[in-house]
């Protein structure tokens, strides 16, 4: 469940700020509001937490400087422009300097509430990769990431490692959800490239004019550079690259015949539309295609990784848990069987808005797990299931899951484990070696 971004509104004009602060408000949005560019630049530094609506016309320093000096400070807040009726040369002109968008007065609040949603939906993903990026100090921390021991994950460990001392760009495919750009985080920590820059930017969050100046130039008088040049000697990272248009799809190739071999940047591609049975094979250009699919990584469903989903499921709730302060919900034999059950078509997005909420619920006294799959599955409408499974493998799936929890639980204690669990010294001993579970790991 996604935490309220800020919305900064700023204006020199106190009924517009009050309107504007009032409509966001009721939409959801923490606002705060600003009389001034100066005063609000004071708040307003690297990596604040929000987007910002600013008119253009103000005493002191106008729009146009205060949109020059937040780009400085920070090229990927967004920032909502707000210009007078017919000033088209202006609105341009703040686009080409970084704008996200504009709006012309007088506008339409829920033009301005839609805008600010997807402003801070782009916002959150700047700032969730720069903490990743962050946590990047060696390739280690990353793979931790990867929760999992069933064979699909095991694979993609390995291949993650390969590939990720290769020289050549990589495409990487899958279900929505799975986890595409954290495998992109760590094909680049774990090669040469570990200590450069990783830039990261979404092909479908822009339009094409500003996202092909923003991949190649040329760039304004406000301090940022290309995309291509910022990541050079690194890694560039396209997320929704089947949304490239056919021109732009042309200048990337350009760009990579132009790197030769080896490529000095590293270029990840990563799509993220499969509507309709589309491909990314069938989005690009074939001759782009089979530059980026010389390495490609297929991300698998959260459906087919077994007992990985009670795993990640139980570490998800310990973390919201221990975020909301109270306890995390016990999971019954019947859960575990609906937890692996369940088709998920949302993946590991999916299971992580279910845990969070089973925690809330959990909070309350109130609701089970299997209410919130219910409610999931209709809301995603029509969706895959999953394949039948020996009534055996669940109840292994189950005691595993109930052992790591109790072990982790009582901090590796040998003694409150078998007490809690009425379980014999030996019995236990055998199941944790079954389970491959270790006692030094809970210590």
């Amino acid at each position: 469940m996604a935490r309220a971004m800020k919305v900064a509104i700023v204006d020199d004009e106190q009924d517009m700020r009050q309107s504007i602060s009032q409509w966001l408000a009721l939409s959801g949005f923490d606002t705060e509001t600003y009389a001034s560019a100066e005063e609000a630049l004071k708040a307003i530094g690297q990596d604040w937490p929000g987007v910002v609506v600013s008119d253009i016309k103000m005493p002191g320093m106008d729009g146009m400087a205060f949109l020059r000096k937040l780009m400085s400070v920070d090229s990927g807040l967004p920032v909502i422009m707000i210009t007078g009726h017919g000033d088209v040369p202006m609105a341009v002109e703040a686009m080409r300097v970084g704008a996200y968008d504009f709006l012309e007065k007088p506008f339409n609040p829920d033009k301005m509430t839609d805008l600010a949603k997807r402003a801070s939906q782009s916002r959150r993903m700047t700032l969730d990769n720069r903490a990743l990026r962050r946590e990047l100090a060696d390739g280690s921390t990353i793979m931790k990431k990867l929760i999992g021991t069933s064979p699909a994950m095991e694979r993609l460990r390995e291949d993650i490692l390969d590939l990720g001392q290769a020289d050549g760009h990589v495409l990487i495919d899958g279900e929505t959800g799975t986890g595409k750009t954290l495998v992109a985080h760590a094909l680049h920590a774990v090669g040469p490239r570990a200590g450069k820059k990783f830039v990261v930017i979404s092909c479908a969050a822009w339009s094409e004019d500003h996202l092909a100046a923003r991949l190649f130039g040329p760039m304004d008088e406000g301090g940022q550079i290309p995309l291509v040049e910022e990541a050079r000697g690194g890694t560039l990272v396209l997320e929704d690259i089947e949304a490239l248009s056919q021109p732009l799809q042309a200048r990337l190739l350009t760009f990579i015949n132009e790197q030769g071999t080896p490529a000095e940047t590293r270029i990840i591609g990563i799509c993220n539309d499969h509507e309709q049975g589309r491909t990314v094979e069938d989005a690009l250009r074939p001759d782009l295609y089979f530059r980026l699919a010389a390495l490609k990584i297929v991300l698998p469903p959260l459906r087919s990784r077994g007992e990985d989903i009670l795993t990640l499921f139980t570490r998800l709730a310990e973390q919201f848990a221990e975020e909301y302060g109270c306890e995390a919900p016990q999971v019954t034999a019947q859960e575990a069987a609906q937890l692996l059950q369940a088709p998920w078509p949302g993946n590991v997005r999916q299971l992580i808005n279910v845990a969070e909420r089973a925690v809330l619920q959990n909070r309350r006294g109130s609701g089970s797990i299997a209410s919130l799959l219910m409610a999931e599955n209709e809301e995603a409408g029509p969706a895959m299931t999953t394949e039948g499974k020996p009534l055996k493998e669940y109840v292994e799936s189950f005691e595993k899951m109930l052992i790591d929890n109790t072990m982790r639980r009582h901090k590796g204690s040998i003694a409150n484990v078998m007490e809690e669990l009425c379980l014999p010294r030996r019995t236990l001993n055998e199941k944790m070696a079954k389970y491959g579970l270790q006692r030094s790991d809970y210590l």
